[in-house]
């Protein structure tokens, strides 16, 4: 039978790393060094829209946190 009051906690816990996430999110664009576009990241320009996707960014973020997390597992 699960316990409500750990459920609960975990609800707590995963909703104010949601809301770290957002705030995180809302400031982006005033932190340093993520404004810069890096080799490997796609931009699809259409006559309505534009498509961009950091891949470069996203492979570089994933190496540092595999290295950070094995460091301190």
């Amino acid at each position: 039978m699960i316990d409500v009051s750990s459920f609960a906690k975990t609800l707590i816990i995963i909703g104010i790393i949601v809301a770290i996430f957002g705030i995180i999110l809302l400031f982006l664009g005033k932190i340093p060094l993520t404004g810069f576009k890096l080799p490997g990241d796609i931009l699809i320009k259409g006559k309505n829209f534009t498509i961009y996707f950091p891949l470069g960014f996203c492979i570089l973020i994933s190496i540092i946190l595999t290295i950070l997390l094995r460091i301190f597992k």
